[in-house]
């Protein structure tokens, strides 16, 4: 994981900043998380603590919204896109090992 994604999907973020910086309600933000759109965490107090990568998903969840586009049309192009994301790192995790293999003569049983 590079730095970029790393500070990315810290979640440090309060919803009231979420708030400002996306220009969504609470009641909006909390319905997208009930629609599990997102995923933020909990706090010991039961605070919601969002990632900049979540802001950026609210983004592009209320302009989807606003399109027309509805929550169950998003969460089935999320879950798609997410699938195909975690299916690139594994061939890139496959080919690093291929290559890793390949340098140091490891040969698979």
């Amino acid at each position: 994981m590079n730095s970029d994604s790393s500070y990315k999907n810290r979640k440090v973020i309060s919803i009231g900043v979420v708030k400002e910086l996306t220009g969504l309600s609470e009641r909006q933000i909390r319905y997208y998380e009930e629609r599990n759109l997102i995923f933020p965490e909990r706090t010991e107090k039961g605070s919601r603590k969002y990632s900049f990568f979540d802001v950026e998903r609210l983004v592009e969840i209320a302009n989807q919204r606003e399109e027309g586009v509805s929550t169950d049309e998003i969460r089935r192009d999320i879950n798609k896109r997410d699938k195909e994301k975690l299916k690139k790192e594994d061939i890139r995790k496959d080919m690093l090992k291929g290559q890793l293999n390949a340098r140091f003569g490891i040969q698979k049983k």
